[in-house]
């Protein structure tokens, strides 16, 4: 998940630092308005991406809207207890559910047990994604990806690396990263990107695909030595650093982000779903938006409902194959 440092979050309070004024300054859409207090459903805590997403759309549309829009965090069991609240949801646009690709994508079939299904959740658009990056402890002789490839097929099975979590999007870049390759690492999971990245640090493990955020700073300080990023393209934030996919043959088609977005209920009128989309758009357009998604190490990343359909339907499809190739899945709860 992308992150963002503690000593940002005081500016969660004025919307991440962009004044009403800000969003005032997009043209307003006719159409659809609510008529009672919005409630943005964030399946996570408090601090990370998906609430920060929350935040950020919620005083934006409170401003444009003229009506209270308020973030609700129901975090638990990876998103989907969040998800599958907004599933039951009236589907008259005054619940918004601010989703991700843990419990919109992968969860489908990483758990045996959801109480959701896709169908029950409607695509608006997306909002930011951002890539992971791939780390490594100092003391391994690799600079590049290709060393690291060919290091890790000399020893297979002899490298251990962190994530913040099973089934999580960066334990699933490096199952997918090793199943490209042919090649073996041992998976220790931590409870979070931090206590991973401590293990990192420490030499406790070796590597770890982790979000470019919560790595960065790490990186910089020359704690930890990045060697590429999971995206398709470089990243602004590390622009000397390769995507993944430039460097083999057998990462060809290897592309993996963390995206956050705003779903409704199923069932939502056209109208609604057209007005949420063409302010999610506004806010995207603004200069101030695309300046701290720049600071967070992601891009915007706008979508039709169509276009997000399509999207979220190609990544569910995408990890699931993953994960059965893998043999995993869980019970959630």
């Amino acid at each position: 998940m992308l992150t963002i440092p503690r000593r940002r979050l005081p500016v969660l309070a004025v919307g991440l630092g962009l004044a009403p004024k800000a969003f005032a300054q997009a043209p307003q859409q006719e159409g659809w308005r609510p008529t009672q207090t919005v409630r943005v459903v964030v399946p996570a805590a408090a601090a990370g991406t998906t609430d920060i997403m929350g935040r950020l759309l919620a005083a934006h549309l409170s401003q444009r809207w003229g009506q209270n829009a308020v973030v609700d965090n129901k975090s638990g069991a990876g998103g989907t207890l969040g998800s599958a609240e907004v599933a039951r949801s009236r589907p008259d646009g005054h619940t918004i559910l601010l989703g991700n690709i843990g419990p919109q994508a992968i969860a489908y079939s990483l758990f045996r047990n959801l109480t959701y299904r896709a169908d029950q959740l409607l695509p608006v658009s997306n909002m930011i994604r951002g890539p992971n990056v791939l780390v490594v402890h100092p003391s391994l002789p690799v600079h590049t990806p290709q060393e690291f490839l060919a290091y890790l097929r000399a020893n297979p099975g002899k490298l251990s690396y962190g994530t913040p979590g099973l089934g999580q999007s960066p334990h699933l870049s490096a199952v997918w990263y090793h199943q490209l390759t042919g090649t073996q690492a041992t998976a220790v999971h931590y409870r979070g990107a931090g206590p991973a990245m401590v293990a990192l640090v420490a030499g406790d493990v070796q590597f770890s695909f982790d979000n470019l955020t919560s790595a960065v700073e790490q990186v910089r300080a020359g704690r930890v030595r990045a060697l590429g990023v999971t995206s398709a393209e470089r990243n602004p934030q590390l622009p000397e650093l390769p995507a993944m996919r430039e460097t083999q043959a057998e990462l060809a088609h290897y592309e993996v982000n963390s995206w956050f977005g705003a779903f409704l209920p199923a069932g939502t009128p056209d109208p609604i779903v057209n007005a949420l989309n063409a302010e999610i758009k506004a806010l995207l357009d603004l200069p101030e938006t695309q300046k701290r998604f720049a600071e967070m190490g992601g891009v915007p990343s706008y979508g039709t409902p169509a276009q997000y359909a399509g999207f979220v339907r190609t990544e569910t499809e995408k990890w699931g194959e993953v994960l059965k190739k893998e043999g995993l899945q869980l019970d959630a709860g």
